[in-house]
């Protein structure tokens, strides 16, 4: 059974009654992926706030405990981690140095390298943060069936490579969290 028709297929049946020379049916696909990508951020960030925390500090926390013990980057490389600008990365730190979720220190073998780590307490919220986080994707992944889940995965997993969004490099690529 098909579902009812959506935002997206109303705006596609408009498009083809008003320019049928044109054919909409990407929106079908591109559409829904950017309404997708806004209502699972709605999902996503009440998550991080129930941990006093933003979207982008839950990130920046987040990077610095995946790359493992002692949980400290260079600021540059940190920036490249949670695809900001310096200046961007330079005031969430100065929030979380604020929190005593992270600290700057400086390179044992440079001394005008910067490093931000994470403190005791950092690595405690972000432990927690990350639990609750991944029990909510959980959640969330869990409306599809299996068999969609691994179909959609799969399918992301090509296009995204076929951008070169899978580069953390490339500008605007979402950092893996």
């Amino acid at each position: 059974m098909d579902a009812a028709p959506d935002r997206v297929a109303q705006i596609q049946a408009d498009w083809r009654r008003e320019r049928p020379d044109l054919d909409p049916s990407p929106q079908g696909v591109i559409g829904r992926l950017h309404r997708l990508a806004l209502a699972l951020t709605a999902e996503l960030v009440p998550v991080y706030a129930a941990h006093s925390l933003t979207e982008a500090e839950f990130d920046l926390l987040a990077s610095l405990r995946r790359i493992g013990a002692p949980y400290e980057l260079p600021a540059g490389e940190l920036a490249a981690h949670t695809m900001v600008t310096t200046g961007g990365l330079t005031k969430r730190v100065d929030r979380l140095v604020q929190r005593g979720l992270v600290a700057r220190t400086g390179s044992a073998t440079d001394a005008r390298r910067r490093l931000v780590r994470l403190t005791p307490a950092g690595v405690a919220l972000i432990n927690a943060a990350f639990t609750d986080h991944m029990h909510n994707e959980r959640r969330l992944v869990q409306l599809l069936s299996d068999t969609d889940a691994a179909a959609l995965e799969s399918a992301l997993t090509h296009w995204l490579a076929a951008l070169g969004g899978d580069d953390p490099t490339t500008p605007g690529a979402p950092p893996a969290r």
